[in-house]
């Protein structure tokens, strides 16, 4: 299945095996212990392999792109890794992230910054430039808007544990408990949504980035949870956050919260 002759393939090895490429993946990956047990279980079993390109996007400060990888198992299966290669590392090194969904890597590289194109600025109505208290109360005003009402497209995929990733990741200490856990358990559909999403100037003259998802759940009773996603980078020292909450309001107050650390 890995043609030794596609330049675009980022395992080009004629002579690697599908099982040292795997350990390759596997071992460069930096969210390599996010991936379900199950899946890296599988792949111990892979016979062949193929890898593609599935996206490139290229700028002054952003290099970012996606790969498909689909493995051959022994039992006749197939199975795919998303991996998401970028250099928005502090020193611009080259990072990988693997993901088991197409939407989650998606999702990874609408999270990464692109640099300049992606700041925003206030000006006053004299055309003056905004300081630093105008952009703490446009980022409140953004903070505060609604959510417009979205149809529920569930995917049933590994859903339960992708709630469990979703917890694990969590930096917060009032981050939801194991009551909300156990109930997560069920969830055999999901659906994400970006709610909300700038970067801006934060108190000490800063920039950091807010994004706000919304991690819908449909569990096997038939009822629905959603769990908040906060990430951000308004920490004292530019390192990027996850904070999950039960609920909008609680998510919203933290990021307005954050906007204000010095």
């Amino acid at each position: 299945m890995n043609d030794p002759h596609d330049p675009q393939d980022p395992s080009h090895d004629p002579y690697e095996t599908t099982e040292t490429q795997v350990e390759r993946l596997l071992g460069r990956a930096l969210n390599s212990f996010d991936l379900p047990d199950s899946t890296v279980e599988r792949l111990a079993s892979a016979l062949a392999h193929s890898s593609a390109l599935h996206s490139s996007h290229h700028s002054a400060s952003l290099h970012r792109t996606t790969y498909r990888h689909t493995y051959l198992l022994a039992d006749g299966s197939t199975i795919s890794l998303w991996e998401l290669v970028h250099n928005s590392g502090r020193d611009g090194t080259e990072q990988h992230e693997l993901y088991v969904e197409e939407s989650e890597a998606r999702l990874a590289a609408s999270r990464l910054p692109a640099g300049p194109s992606l700041g925003w600025s206030v000006e006053r109505a004299d055309g003056a430039p905004a300081d630093e208290d105008d952009d703490l109360e446009v980022l409140s005003a953004l903070l505060a808007r609604p959510i417009p009402a979205q149809p529920r497209m569930y995917v049933p995929d590994n859903s339960a544990d992708h709630a469990r990733r979703v917890l694990r990741r969590a930096e917060n200490a009032d981050r939801p408990g194991e009551a909300t856990a156990r109930r997560l358990r069920l969830a055999f559909g999901h659906h994400i949504t970006q709610a909300f999403g700038r970067q801006c100037s934060v108190e000490g003259g800063r920039d950091a980035g807010f994004t706000l998802y919304e991690h819908q759940f449909l569990l096997l009773d038939g009822t629905e949870l959603s769990l908040w996603e906060v990430e951000h980078t308004a920490t004292p020292d530019g390192r990027h956050m996850c904070e999950v909450y039960e609920d909008e309001r609680a998510a919203r107050e933290a990021m307005e919260s954050r906007s204000r650390v010095r």
